[in-house]
Parts: structure tokens; C-alpha cells; sequence
């Protein structure tokens, strides 16, 4: 149908993105290089070797996270061309194991195995029975596979599972053959060579031929080539930016029909692999080593201070906040700013902004927390005119353009749903986004910084947020410190919200006394620097003089500094602390209920509820 020496070959190997073209009976008629790429079927190899097959005597070294799954469809009962006929070793286990190829009588092989039902962190095993120093491991936390040789290395990162699998020559101990990404169109499953077909070369200059092929004949056994296929054979199916896994590596694909004079001629499959967690780390630490060449210039705390005097305290853990957030001011790359709500993770985003080359240009926040998932898309993204039923006349610019050459802060960001974090990560990939209902690409123009209060490690771990993302977004992560743990910073924070609050309330200035401000050192703050902000603004509005005292404060510090804690049921603790809270208060207003009930902000009934309970009725 194409030539493969035309323009659209020519186009389509200048995309960023992988582009397959099936005829209506699944003929591959262009594949471009950077499908080729991410599927492994052309790259850059790291070593060379001729093509071949396993022959008898021949070193085998195999190292699989999980037998029968990304390894070839392995079995238990094939890995006896290696010596192992071990009964106990089943589909799902993982193994790691050193043998001759079909030769008896030979070392024995040496083999470790953990069963699935059995979690484990690492596995290894270390030989030198073969004529070489051998070594293999399976990180399972760190997700990688490690078979070396004699100080060579054979690494392969893996996203859920997969067989690893170096050859020696059996005469000559020289490596003979390498797993690597894309087996599966080239054929060379575990399974495959060791009932023994033979290998392609790697590292030549030899083409991989597909244009021709059937697409089953690259890709084989497929939830999405076979979806593929279908579209192209007549079904009815598009979609845009999906998550799909191929070859068990995660991908965002589209797929698109192609009719021609109103007949299904073929399917148009794009992906982006986003499986490349090494790219990500390496974009993070070239940011990082770029910013310790900073370093130099940032060491004088009374500058770090000036340039961030929002971000208030003095203490060594804020100066290190401060450090890193100048850090990363000279710096594009994306910021996680991590750390409890109140910490100042806002404020924080806004002075690395203020500190940047953008300080100049729009710095737009958004609270995901705040926007339900629709809502939030079409916010991000903009919309077309007619995108959806009451959609605006003219459509609608989003966030992401709006903040064109200036700094986009993403706050709550663990609580976007797993369908737009899919698109979120396309944005952060590319660099680029559509509108809702829009087909015209728009490239991304601004610095990201995204913050929440989760553990997005713990999130990942539970599926409630893409583990990809989060790498994504990990570059530069900023942890900011409870206001429990840097206490020496409360006095610096007492004197320079103090001021503001009386004049943001209307009242004339106000002093606090120093029993006050002993048990403000003594409080643990659970809501943070928000928290202390909100006991003084409220101790400003009871206090009727020009000193705040301890009674205005109205928060429970039964428990002082270097006390013994007695251990209490929490609901004790609770009660306790609301029946102080509630006396304390009738207290300062000489048992005036009305106004008690009135600065706690609460029901009339439940106010009177809970005198009757805790036998204040005076």
C-alpha cells in the first residue's frame, strides 16, 4: 500500500512517537524507528554478538522474576536443558540458575529458587564452578535483574516481570548471547532458545526487517495487537492516550481506523513507552549534580533568608528547606514538595517561583483536591467549543496555557484520579496536550512544582497512584518539616504572624505574654504552622486588652515539656481535652454560655449536651 521508501516512511521516522500501519488483513506497512525502538526490535545495544543457537556444553545463566510469565511462555520442565528437574519449582516462582546446556555428566547446576507466595526483597547467587566468576540477582524492590560475568554486567530493568538470560560459549567461556528488551519480536523467548532456535545477531549494522510481516508474527499473543488487528479488519474501536502494556512494558497508546472511500483499509497504532524509569532518574540526577554547582553560591544563610522571607523560621531544618528551594530555582526540572498540611508547601511553591528566571511570568496553583475529576480535566486542559453539553461559545483556555512561560503548581496532586494521572504523565512526557475535544497539539511552556500530604510511595504500593508518575514527578523532591520538629522556629513565627494578624483583623497591636508563649512551645501543632496562625488570630479576638495571655489561648497543653506521659484510652483523651476546652472557656467569660457557645462555633444543643455531660452547668 506504501512504499517504504516514500515521504510517509520518511515523516514518520522523524516522530517522537511509535507509529505502526496494518493493512485489513494485518500486513505491516510502516513501522517506524521509534516503534522499533521501544520494542527492542532496533537500538543501540550495550554488547555484541554473532547470530547462533545454543549448542551442547554451553553456559546458561537465567534469572527470572516469574516463570511462564515475559520470559517466552518458560516452563519448569524445560529449564532440564539446563540440569534442573527440581518437582517443587512451579509456574509464578521466580529462579535463578548456572548449567550446561544439554550435557550430562558435567558440574552440576547450581540454582535458587523463592516460591511466589513467599515475599522476599532480593535473591542472589554467586559461583565460580563454570570457569568464571558468576553472579545473578533479582532486586524485587528496586525491580531490576543483574547477571555478570567475570566484572561485566548484564542489567535489565523490569516493570512486572521478566527472564533475563546470558550465554557463555561452552569452550571458549566468551558471552554468547544476551537477554535484552524486545525478545519477543525477535523471537528469542527462554523457551524458544532452549528447545533450540536460533538467535539474531546484535550489535551489526543488520536491519530487522517487519514491513511485509504480519503483525502476530512481531507481536505475539496480545491483548492490544490483537485489538489492533481487529480495528483494522473492521471493528469500530479509537481511543486516545490509554494506558496499555505491551510486551510487559507500559505504554500510552492510541489507536485510530483508517477507511478509504468509506471501506476499512487498515489501523494506525502510536505509542509512547513510559517504562524508562532509568531516563527519569538519570534527568534527576544530571538536575541534581547541576544544582550542587550551585552550591557555592548559596551558602550564606543570612542571603537564603532575604530571598525567601515568606517562608518563615530561622531553623537549621528550614535553612536546609530554603537551600534546596533556592537550589531548585535555578532549575526547570520538576519539584515534589512533600510534607504535612500547614507545613507551607503554597508559600513555598510561590517563593521557588519568585526566585526563578519565570519570576516574571504567571505562577498559576491549582488544589486537585478542590476540583472534581471532570471539572479538573477540562480546567487543566482548556476546551473546544461544542466539547461537551454546556461547554462555553468559544471554548475555554486551560491552566496549562494560561501559565505559558511561567510556573504551574499542582497542589494535592495525590488526589487526581488514576484515569487523569495517565494524562497528567503524557504532559509531563511530551511536553505536549490537546483541549478537550481538541486536535490540535499544544506544547507545554511552563515549570512544574506539585506538592501533597500523602505518602505517595505508600499510594503506589496500594494502586492509587501510577508508580510511572510518581517517578516523573520525583526529580526534585522538598520535604518540609512539621512545625513539631523545628519548635525553636515557633517564637520567629509568633512575631511575624502577630503583627499581621492584628492588622488583617482590624485591631490595634498586640503584645503576648511569656506564659503564653511557653505553652505555644510545648504544643505539638498537629495542623502546623496553619494551626499557630489560627490560635493567635483567635487569641486576638478574645483578648479585650493589648496582651495576650494563656487563658486566650484556648487549646489543650495538659501535657508539658519533659512530663512523664501516662498512657490514656484515646476516647478518655478526647473527652478530657473537650470538656478543658469547653470549661476554660465559660472561665474567661465568667460563665457567660452565650458567648462561650459562640467562640467555641457550636450548636446551641449540643453546647448545652455537653455541659450536662461534663457537670459544668453553673
Amino acid at each position: 500500500m506504501f512504499n517504504k521508501d516514500s515521504y510517509v516512511k520518511q515523516f514518520t521516522d522523524m516522530m517522537s512517537e511509535g507509529f505502526i500501519f496494518i493493512d485489513d488483513v494485518g500486513t505491516i506497512q510502516i513501522y517506524n524507528n521509534k516503534a522499533k525502538e521501544i520494542f527492542g526490535i532496533e537500538y543501540e545495544f550495550d554488547f555484541s554478538h554473532d547470530s547462533g543457537r545454543l549448542e551442547k556444553g554451553d553456559i546458561v545463566i537465567i534469572a527470572d522474576t516469574h516463570i511462564g510469565e515475559d520470559d517466552g511462555s518458560l516452563s519448569p520442565e524445560v529449564l532440564k536443558h539446563i540440569g534442573i528437574t527440581d518437582a517443587n519449582l512451579e509456574k509464578g516462582d521466580s529462579v535463578i540458575a548456572v548449567g550446561r546446556y544439554d550435557k550430562r555428566n558435567s558440574e552440576v547446576t547450581i540454582y535458587k529458587y523463592n516460591k511466589s507466595e513467599n515475599k522476599v526483597k532480593k535473591i542472589e547467587l554467586s559461583c565460580k564452578n563454570f570457569g568464571a566468576h558468576i553472579y545473578s540477582s533479582i532486586d524485587f524492590v528496586g525491580r531490576s535483574i543483574l547477571i555478570e560475568v567475570d566484572n561485566i554486567k548484564y542489567n535489565i530493568d523490569y516493570v512486572k516481570s521478566f527472564g533475563h538470560m546470558v550465554v557463555l560459549n561452552g569452550k571458549t567461556g566468551k558471552m554468547k548471547f544476551y537477554q535484552s528488551k524486545g525478545y519477543t519480536a525477535r523471537g528469542e523467548g527462554i523457551l524458544d532458545l532452549l528447545m533450540g532456535k536460533k538467535f539474531m545477531p546484535k550489535g551489526g549494522s543488520e536491519n530487522f526487517y517487519v514491513i511485509g510481516k504480519n503483525i502476530f508474527e512481531i507481536h505475539k499473543d496480545n491483548k492490544t495487537i490483537k485489538e489492533f488487528f481487529n480495528v483494522a479488519a473492521g471493528s469500530d474501536i479509537s481511543y486516545t492516550g490509554k494506558y496499555r502494556e505491551i510486551n510487559g512494558r507500559p505504554t500510552i497508546c492510541s489507536l485510530f481506523p483508517v477507511d478509504k472511500n468509506g471501506k476499512r483499509v487498515g489501523a494506525v497504532l502510536k505509542v509512547n513507552d513510559i517504562s524508562e524509569v532509568k531516563s527519569i532518574i538519570k534527568e534527576r540526577d544530571e538536575a541534581l549534580q547541576n544544582l550542587y554547582q550551585l552550591e557555592s553560591q548559596l551558602e550564606d544563610e543570612e542571603t537564603i533568608l532575604r530571598l525567601i522571607p515568606d517562608f518563615i523560621g530561622d531553623s537549621r531544618e528550614i535553612i536546609n528547606v530554603k537551600r534546596l528551594a533556592l537550589k531548585a530555582a535555578k532549575s526547570n526540572s520538576t519539584v515534589l514538595l512533600l510534607g504535612e498540611s500547614g507545613t507551607g508547601k503554597s508559600i513555598l511553591a510561590k517563593a521557588i517561583h519568585n526566585n526563578s528566571s519565570k519570576r516574571d511570568k504567571p505562577f498559576i496553583a491549582v488544589n486537585c483536591a478542590t476540583l472534581p475529576e471532570t471539572l479538573l480535566e477540562s480546567e487543566l486542559f482548556g476546551y473546544e467549543e461544542g466539547a461537551f453539553t454546556g461547554a462555553k461559545i468559544g471554548g475555554k483556555v486551560g491552566i496549562l496555557e494560561l501559565a505559558k512561560g511561567g510556573t504551574l503548581f499542582l497542589d494535592e496532586i495525590g488526589e487526581i484520579a488514576l484515569s487523569l494521572q495517565a494524562k497528567l504523565l503524557q504532559v509531563l512526557q511530551e511536553k505536549t496536550f490537546y483541549k478537550v475535544g481538541g486536535k490540535t497539539n499544544k506544547k507545554l511552556d511552563a515549570r512544574i512544582i506539585v506538592a501533597t500530604n500523602k505518602n505517595l510511595e505508600n499510594e503506589v504500593q496500594e494502586g492509587r497512584f501510577r508508580e510511572d508518575l510518581y517517578y516523573r514527578i520525583n526529580v526534585l523532591p522538598i520535604l518540609i518539616p512539621s512545625l513539631r520538629d523545628r519548635k525553636q522556629d515557633i517564637y520567629i513565627l509568633i512575631k511575624e504572624l502577630l503583627p499581621k494578624i492584628c492588622f488583617r483583623t482590624g485591631c490595634e497591636e498586640k503584645g503576648i505574654s511569656g506564659e503564653a508563649i511557653s505553652i505555644l512551645s510545648n504544643y505539638d501543632y498537629p495542623g502546623n504552622v496553619r494551626e499557630l496562625e489560627n490560635i493567635l488570630e483567635r487569641a486576638v479576638n478574645i483578648a479585650e486588652g493589648n496582651t495576650i495571655f494563656s487563658n486566650h489561648l484556648l487549646i489543650n497543653n495538659k501535657f508539658k515539656k519533659n512530663e512523664t506521659l501516662k498512657i490514656k484510652p484515646l476516647k478518655d483523651i478526647v473527652l478530657e481535652s473537650e470538656r478543658n476546652a469547653i470549661k476554660s472557656t465559660l472561665d474567661y467569660y465568667n460563665g457567660d454560655k452565650k458567648a462561650a457557645m459562640l467562640s467555641l462555633k457550636i450548636g446551641k444543643t449540643s453546647f448545652y449536651e455537653k455541659i450536662k455531660k461534663f457537670k459544668l452547668d453553673i
